[in-house]
């Protein structure tokens, strides 16, 4: 068997879940082994997609690769359909690298630690397999086990408040499943064939009503995990309970499931609904960007600030998404992999401080820059990144995005005037805010409650690798942007040309004043409209 031909992705999602299946019978009476044996198992994991899309994987095909198809239940048509592209391959290591990270994160786990980290490898399996899976029954099912370890390991090992958290994001998150499971039965029966082979419900033909209804409800069961205003509220509770942990792996992996299926679902099967919905996302996503910033000064929590940053910081996607231009989907992707980064590091640190002190409180923080120098460096590096600051991939990010909604051909001057506009209000909030946490907390006024004079140790070797593993491609990514472009570039220029062929149809439908009576957004100027048409011939 040569390498094409072993099955990379199977083995990938399979490692995981079999190893997560042998912690009970693992011989451990304090835990230090099972701790052991979920990094080595995430470290096997990791390395394995790294050796298989080193090796094998083309960059500069747009097709589907590593394709494993197997009959699962055919009863019901299920199979087990995995395959990788341009889209979920930077999501994939993305992935590996944080519950890799995540599972070093919590290395002093002593309650129950064999549940822990069972559920620890379990959520990786399931997150894994909804970027790679290709049937969307096999993609609702890899969705909905993910979400038992999120609810679990908020409501056993978080906060104060842990059991309201949990319980609200598994009715939310829950509750947008069924949209999804909804419309993908609508779209299998739809037509002459019944199919849940995702890229055969992509050439079906739908009529408009029935598009623009599958659209809404997979916007709405997506728009919840990313998330966008108004179905965002589980996510700052979530992040303010769950550890830091929970939290790397919530900001850096789950919010990112959403971008992807908005990419995966809605522009490439539904091209045509997208069209009218576009100017809905641009839109939303200047609220999450304003609304965003704008909450998160009021918070005196240090995670759930952080977490009011990362809802602003995902309307970049959704107006990258939005910009139907080659540089502004690439953006949206470049945002996603950058900000599950940055937003990993900061929530890890908010885990180190949270150890030290005892509070997530800023208040009730100040003046441990004093001790913790080192924490202070690397907190502010990170805080860096998340405000764009020229060098980091934060700044490349928003820049593409920036760009691509500015230079969109579909949209009038004036909307793309107030979205830039109205987005830059945003961008400049983002380091007020972020430098005013930087300042209360490690230089503010000292807490009486918090006694400076015990010993409170700085960073650790341990907290500074896993700072440091997510920091360095941070900033190689900033310097050096191709280094994450590449695996992808090919892959949303097929998206972008595949998305703007349906724009004559639409346009020559009068989409002008179907936006003029409900949206009041772009439009489609006639010389504009006129050279899609010659191009489409």
């Amino acid at each position: 068997m040569n390498a094409m031909e072993f099955p990379w992705l199977t083995a990938i999602i399979a490692l995981p879940l079999v190893a997560a299946l042998a912690i009970p019978i693992i011989p451990d009476k304090e835990g230090k082994t099972v701790r052991w044996y979920g990094l080595g198992v995430a470290i096997a994991d990791f390395s394995l997609m790294i050796y298989a899309f080193w090796s094998s994987y083309d960059f500069q095909s747009s097709t589907y690769q590593f394709v494993e198809k197997y009959s699962w239940v055919p009863q019901i048509g299920l199979n087990w359909s995995v395959a990788v592209d341009g889209l979920s391959m930077p999501l994939i290591l993305l992935t590996g690298l944080i519950n890799t990270l995540a599972i070093f994160a919590a290395w002093k786990v002593t309650n129950k630690p064999r549940l822990f980290y069972g559920l620890m490898l379990v959520m990786y399996s399931a997150q894994l397999g909804v970027f790679l899976a290709q049937d969307l029954l096999l993609f609702f099912l890899m969705w909905e086990i993910e979400l038992v370890p999120v609810y679990l390991l908020i409501s056993i090992w978080g906060g104060a408040k842990r059991r309201y958290a949990a319980t609200k994001f598994i009715l939310y998150t829950a509750a947008a499943s069924i949209f999804i499971l909804v419309a993908g039965f609508a779209m299998a029966f739809s037509g002459d064939t019944f199919t849940f082979d995702i890229a055969s419900l992509g050439m079906k033909q739908y009529p408009k009503a029935f598009e623009l209804l599958v659209y809404a409800a997979l916007l709405i069961a997506f728009g919840v995990k990313l998330p966008i205003f108004p179905l965002h509220t589980w996510l700052p509770d979530a992040h303010g309970e769950a550890s830091a942990p929970g939290s790397m792996i919530l900001a850096g992996v789950l919010l990112k499931m959403g971008g992807y299926a908005l990419i995966r679902f809605n522009i490439e099967m539904l091209p045509n609904a997208h069209v009218y919905f576009a100017p809905v996302l641009a839109i939303l996503g200047v609220v999450n960007i304003v609304y965003g910033a704008c909450c998160a000064f009021a918070q005196t929590n240090l995670k759930r600030r952080l977490a009011y940053s990362s809802i602003a910081h995902m309307g970049f996607v959704l107006i990258g998404l939005a910009s139907y231009t080659e540089v502004g989907i690439s953006g949206a992707v470049l945002q996603m992999v950058s900000h599950g980064l940055i937003a990993a590091s900061l929530f890890f640190l908010s885990g180190v401080t949270y150890e030290r002190t005892h509070t997530l409180m800023m208040d009730k923080m100040g003046g441990i820059g004093k001790v913790m120098p080192r924490t202070f460096a690397l907190y502010t590096a990170g805080a860096m990144a998340s405000l764009a600051l020229p060098g980091m991939s934060g700044f490349v990010g928003e820049l593409m995005v920036f760009l691509g909604i500015a230079t969109s051909d579909v949209y009038s001057s004036s909307f793309k005037i107030v979205v830039v506009l109205l987005s830059a209000v945003g961008v400049i909030l983002t380091p007020i805010y972020l430098l005013s946490m930087l300042r209360q907390v490690f230089y503010g006024k000292q807490s009486e409650e918090l006694h400076l004079d015990a010993v409170v140790p700085d960073v650790k070797p341990r907290e500074l690798f896993i700072t440091a593993s997510l920091l360095l491609p941070i900033i190689g990514i900033g310097l050096y942007p191709k280094l994450a472009t590449q695996t992808y570039d090919v892959k949303t220029v097929e998206i972008a040309t595949h998305a703007r062929q349906v724009l004559p149809v639409v346009a020559r439908q009068q989409p002008a004043s179907l936006y003029s009576q409900i949206f009041t957004a772009p439009t489609l100027a006639n010389a504009q409209v006129d050279s899609l048409v010659n191009i489409s011939k």
